[in-house]
C-alpha cells in the first residue's frame, strides 16, 4: 500500500494538528521526540508518513505531489499561490492579515494616495491594494520586524499578521484595514485527490467530526 503523505508546517501548528489527529486515531509517537534528527516519520500500521517543513515550503511539496496533504496557514497559501485544493479550515491559529500604521496614515488610505507598504507578504499586499482597492502602492519586502518600517519612515503602512495587536500598540501603530481572516487549513494535491480519493475523504470526514464538537 502506498503511503498517504502529510507535510506539516513546523512549530506550534504541527503540534496542534497532531493533537487533532490523535483524536481520530492517527498517531505518530516518534514525532514527539524533541531530540530527534529524523526528517520523515512513519506510521506503518496506518500506511501514513509525515514530515515537517518550513511553512512557506508546504504548498510547494503539496503542489508537486511530494505530499498528498498539507497543513499550513491561510497566509502562506495566499502568498505562495500554488495549484492545490484547499479543503478544510482547521480553525487553529486564528488571526487576521491587516493594513497597519500610525493613525495619520488613515487619511492616505482613504484618499487612495500613492504610498509605500512594507510587508513580509508582497503578493497578499499587492493583491489587496491592486485588485480590491485599486490603489497604487510601492511594496517593500522585509523579512524581520515590519513594525519598524513606518516608525523609521521606510513606509507609510505595513501589511502584517495581527493576533492581539499589542505589538502594534507598543509601537504607536494601529489596525487601519482588515485584509482577510487567517487560520490553519488542510490543502490537498490535485492528483492525490483523484488517486487517493477514498483515503483522503475518510481522513477529512473523521477530522470534521472532531472539529464540529
Amino acid at each position: 500500500m502506498r503511503y498517504l503523505t502529510f507535510a506539516m508546517a513546523k512549530g506550534r501548528l504541527a503540534k496542534d494538528s497532531l493533537k487533532l489527529f490523535e483524536q481520530i486515531g492517527i498517531t505518530c509517537e516518534e514525532m514527539k521526540d524533541k531530540d530527534t534528527r529524523k526528517l520523515i516519520f512513519t506510521n506503518e500500521e496506518l500506511g501514513m508518513r509525515f514530515f515537517l517543513a518550513k511553512p512557506s515550503d508546504v504548498p510547494t511539496y503539496v503542489e508537486y505531489g511530494a505530499a498528498d496533504i498539507g497543513i499550513v496557514g491561510k497566509d502562506t497559501i495566499l502568498e505562495e499561490g500554488r495549484n492545490l485544493y484547499e479543503v478544510m479550515d482547521l480553525g487553529l491559529g486564528k488571526c487576521r492579515m491587516c493594513v497597519c500604521g500610525p493613525e495619520s496614515a488613515k487619511e492616505l488610505l482613504s484618499r487612495n494616495e500613492i504610498i509605500r507598504v512594507a510587508t513580509k507578504y508582497p503578493n497578499i499586499a499587492k493583491d489587496y491594494f491592486t485588485n480590491k482597492k485599486n490603489q497604487t502602492v510601492e511594496i517593500i519586502k522585509l523579512n524581520g520586524s515590519v513594525e519598524l518600517a513606518p516608525i523609521v519612515g521606510l513606509s507609510e503602512v505595513i501589511v502584517d499578521i495581527v493576533e492581539t495587536g499589542s505589538t502594534l500598540k507598543e509601537n504607536g501603530l494601529m489596525v487601519l484595514e482588515e485584509v482577510c481572516p487567517l487560520s490553519a487549513r488542510v490543502v490537498v494535491n490535485q492528483v492525490s485527490l483523484r488517486m487517493q480519493h477514498e483515503r483522503i475523504r475518510d481522513f477529512l470526514t473523521k477530522l470534521s467530526t472532531v472539529l464540529d464538537k
